[in-house]
Order: C-alpha cells, then sequence, then structure tokens
C-alpha cells in the first residue's frame, strides 16, 4: 500500500484496515504530503526510508520521496516482499478524468503496474469527508475479486467513490475534468510579487465516462493503462512521409 497524502493520512489508515481482512498489508508512503507530483521520481538526492510501527499495517516504512518513489524503493530495493497487488490511496479528494496525470496516488499504481503488478488506486469525492470505510471495504473487495480474473500485467484500476452513499457502481471511461486555472497575484511584505493558482473545475458530464458517474453519486472504476500512444493517428502521421532535412 502505498497513498500520496501521507503515511499518517486518515485515508490509508482506514485502507490498511480493510485490506488485512485478505493478508498481510505492507505500507511504504511518503512520510509527507505529496500530493498532486504525478509521476515524479527523485533522482538528484538520496531516498531515505524510515521504519514505523504502526497498529494499521503488518509492517510500515515512510519515504522521504514521492508515491512513484515509494513504490519504485519498495519493490526495487526490496524494503518489502515482493506483494499480490499494491494498493493506492483512499485519497482526499477525487481523481477524475485528466486528473490523473496529476495524482500522485494514481501515479503509484500506474509504478505498480509497470513493474508488473496488479494494482489500485482509490479516491474519495470529498476533501471534509473522513469516513472513509465504505469505500475501504469496496477496494478490499475489488482486490479479491481481481485475485480470480485474469487482466493485462500493465492495466490497473482507478476507483473514485462519491461524496454520498452510492447506489451503483459503472465501468467508465476516463472523462474530461480541466481547470480554468486563475492566479491570484499577491506581493511579499518586501513587495516582492508571488503567485497563488486558484483552480476552477469545469467538468465535461458525457454519459458513462467516470466524472459523470461521480457526479451523478456512484462509483467509477475505470480500467486504465500508461500507454498514451494515439493509435489511431500511426498510419496518419506515418503518411506524412517524414524525413531528416
Amino acid at each position: 500500500m502505498t497513498n500520496d497524502d501521507g503515511i499518517h493520512a486518515p485515508g490509508i489508515r482506514a485502507l490498511a484496515s480493510a485490506l488485512r481482512q485478505l493478508g498481510t498489508v505492507s505500507v511504504v508512503a511518503p512520510d509527507r504530503e505529496r500530493s498532486a507530483t504525478g509521476h515524479a521520481i527523485t533522482v538528484h538526492r538520496p531516498l531515505r526510508a524510515r521504519h514505523l510501527a504502526l497498529d494499521f499495517a503488518d509492517q510500515a516504512f515512510a519515504v522521504d520521496g514521492t508515491p512513484a518513489d515509494c513504490v519504485k524503493l519498495a519493490l526495487e530495493a526490496e524494503l518489502v516482499l515482493r506483494p499480490d497487488i499494491v494498493v493506492s490511496g483512499i485519497n482526499r479528494g477525487a481523481n477524475l478524468g485528466t486528473d490523473v496525470l496529476y495524482s500522485g496516488t494514481v501515479s503509484a499504481a500506474i509504478e505498480a503496474a509497470m513493474l508488473g503488478l496488479p494494482a489500485i488506486a482509490i479516491s474519495l469525492d470529498d476533501l471534509r469527508n473522513t469516513h472513509y470505510e465504505p469505500a475501504a471495504e469496496f477496494a478490499c473487495y475489488l482486490a479479491k475479486t481481481w485475485h480470480n480474473r485474469d487482466l493485462p500485467p500493465d492495466t490497473l484500476l482507478n476507483v473514485n467513490w462519491p461524496k454520498n452513499t452510492p447506489s451503483q457502481v459503472f465501468v467508465t471511461n476516463l472523462g474530461r475534468r480541466r481547470y480554468s486555472n486563475t492566479f491570484d497575484k499577491r506581493q511579499d511584505p518586501l513587495g516582492r510579487d508571488y503567485f497563488w493558482m486558484c483552480n476552477n473545475v469545469v467538468d465535461d458530464l458525457t454519459p458513462h465516462t467516470d466524472v459523470w458517474a461521480v457526479a451523478a453519486g456512484h462509483v467509477s472504476v475505470s480500467p486504465i493503462h500508461f500507454d498514451l500512444t494515439n493509435y489511431r493517428l500511426v498510419a496518419e502521421v506515418g503518411n506524412w512521409q517524414l524525413a531528416l532535412s
């Protein structure tokens, strides 16, 4: 298990507690909040992993790096035994549509998939709600279900849980969640300008996308993978007869 809200976040506690129904739970997570770090990895300084005794995990390490660092370090430095599945979350706030490119939570699951493991990223569409248990139980159910299924090794499931009690689960495509970014220009006490990003969400509510499902109060499960190739355009761009001058 990992996350991007930090190893002491309530979402990871609830999720780990639920997953212990299935077996041994190892937590390797950032030592502080690392939200919106995307798939960043640390290459210009050493990483440090500190062993912690946590009551909700069989073993735990706090890493002074990104969520993707945590997964790479856990598996490639063999901090823990190679797991059957990697679960990232529960994130405080949804990770819908194009948000998956910014999300540390989803990027950690992508890293696990890149390393050949089944992976789930799960997020709660509420920045204030601390009631993570229903989403945690669903993640546990999904992990158990996956054990008896056969998905490609480069695939992960991106799960988003709505604010209120859901009535249905929809398997969805990634939708479009864009931001009307406005920057609030301010000055520090020395008169120097600085900028604070203020995001206004603009959702495309196309039916059967993850954005639509969560807005309608449903659980969204999106199978995604890390191949960003637009296969429909490979032949067309090939017809451009590109050449070196």
